[in-house]
């Protein structure tokens, strides 16, 4: 009488409720002291404290096949079956994990396909550990979200084989239940448009680093491995030339005679650009003439003298300038 199922209960998927656990388990079910001693005379009302002493979940674990606790309370929902709305607050229970669990399996095992899905699926969402019982007897930690995919996905859990349920995609194309969007995809959601966000802004307003890239581009040449290198004597004595020119510049005065010949210069009637196209190849070539020429000089008489000197560089300075050199 202890084990039989109540009298106004329905039948599931055709059969009797604890028949959905097989005949082998459900005996040894019967035969444990969990089942004689905790469960005789439970009623709806007291398997919420009983749910509420539940510290791990499993199946049926050593040789001898023992049951554990959770599946005992399993095939008692089963057999006294309670209402739905009491399942329902199981699964939304926050405060105790495996009173959830209890109810998750139950309304796998008793619910149609909708009620799965739309009851099972926000469980995704949780992510505390659980402690599950193996068939070795040992301990093993899962989280909440990889046991209802067990649920919803796998034919066995728990040691008891789950019916058949229809697939989503077929309840989704005959507008039963809406696609599901999972958090990753809100998440992913987000992250683009954040994204697209900040290229607009970065294309809108320009870093500090590029500001400080462009005035430093504009400001200093660009530093490349060939300009890092030893300079040679040729370039050394240029760079010589170029600092005492510049010293000459700085030191003539403004109504000298250098920038009346510049002024006069630039009143012809030939423009800045192509006179100076002109003579830069006339002047390149009396640099290399100048060059070659001051080192014959130096090995032949010894240096020149220092007018001869001030004279060539002015030269060198109007060359590049464009203006036509000064007659010594």
């Amino acid at each position: 009488m202890a084990n039989r199922t109540v009298k106004d209960a329905h039948s599931v998927k055709g059969t009797n409720p604890q028949y959905l656990v097989e005949k082998i388990i459900r005996t040894r079910i019967y035969e444990c002291r969990y089942w004689k001693e905790e469960c005789f005379a439970l009623t709806a009302e007291l398997m919420v404290d009983k749910a509420m002493e539940l510290k791990y979940i499993g199946g049926i674990y050593g040789g001898n096949v023992k049951p554990t606790p959770f599946i005992c309370l399993i095939l008692k929902m089963l057999q006294i079956q309670p209402e739905k709305d009491i399942v329902v607050e199981f699964i939304k229970n926050e405060d105790f994990k495996y009173v959830r669990c209890l109810g998750a399996l139950y309304m796998r095992l008793v619910g149609t396909s909708i009620d799965c899905y739309k009851y099972l699926e926000p469980l995704y969402y949780d992510y505390r550990k659980l402690k599950r019982q193996n068939k070795e007897g040992q301990f093993e930690l899962i989280h909440m979200d990889e046991f209802i995919e067990e649920i919803l996905s796998e034919e066995r859990v728990c040691d008891i084989i789950l019916p058949r349920i229809q697939k989503r995609l077929a309840l989704e194309e005959t507008n039963q239940i809406e696609p599901r969007v999972s958090a990753l995809e809100e998440d992913m959601d987000e992250m683009d448009s954040s994204d697209e966000e900040e290229a607009m802004d970065q294309k809108h307003s320009p870093s500090p680093d590029y500001r400080r890239g462009g005035y430093r581009d504009t400001d200093k040449p660009p530093t490349s491995p060939k300009h890092r290198r030893s300079p040679s004597p040729h370039r050394r004595e240029k760079k010589k030339r170029s600092r005492s020119r510049d010293r000459d510049r700085r030191h003539r005065s403004p109504g000298g005679k250098s920038q009346a010949l510049f002024l006069r210069h630039h009143r012809s009637h030939r423009s800045k650009r192509e006179h100076r196209d002109r003579h830069r190849d006339e002047g390149r070539h009396h640099d290399r003439r100048d060059r070659h020429g001051r080192r014959d000089r130096h090995g032949k008489d010894g240096g020149m003298s220092k007018e001869q000197m001030e004279i060539q560089e002015a030269n060198e300075m109007r060359a590049r300038l464009g203006i036509p050199p000064l007659r010594p």
